[in-house]
C-alpha cells in the first residue's frame, strides 16, 4: 500500500510561482509513475503532468507546458510539480496519483493511489 501526501498549496498573485511536493510512503515508490491531476470547482479531474517512473517520458496538458515541471526524485520517495508564471485559470485542487506501472499515463482512471489534494489559488 502506498500514501501520498501532498503539501505546497496556496494562494498566490498571477505571474507567481509555488513548487508542490508530494511524498509517498512505501517501498515501490521508485517503481511507479507518476501523475498530477487538477480539478476545479463544477470541472472534470484534468492531467496535468505526468512522468515514467525514471523521469525519461513525461507529459505536459497543453494548458501548462513551458510553465510547470514536474520531478520524481525516488531517492526521497517525493514528486514535485514547480509552476511558474501561474495564471488565475491554473486556480483549482491539485492532486498527485501514483500508478503500479513504470509507464506514464495521462488518464486518472490508470492511477492507483492518490493524495487528498492540495488547493492553489492564483489572484488576478
Amino acid at each position: 500500500q502506498v500514501q501520498l501526501v501532498e503539501s505546497g498549496g496556496g494562494l498566490v498573485q498571477a505571474g507567481g510561482s509555488l513548487r508542490l511536493s508530494c511524498e509517498a510512503s512505501g517501498r515501490s515508490f521508485s517503481s511507479y509513475a507518476m501523475g498530477w491531476f487538477r480539478q476545479a470547482p463544477g470541472k472534470e479531474r484534468d492531467i496535468v503532468a505526468a512522468v515514467s517512473w525514471n523521469g525519461g517520458n513525461a507529459y505536459y496538458a497543453d494548458s501548462v507546458k513551458g510553465r510547470f515541471t514536474l520531478s520524481k526524485d525516488n531517492a526521497k520517495n517525493t514528486a514535485y510539480l514547480q509552476m511558474n508564471s501561474l495564471k488565475p485559470e491554473d486556480t483549482a485542487v491539485y492532486y498527485c496519483a501514483a500508478r503500479r506501472d513504470a509507464a506514464m499515463a495521462t488518464m486518472w482512471g490508470y492511477y492507483d493511489y492518490w493524495g487528498q489534494g492540495t488547493q492553489v489559488t492564483v489572484s488576478s
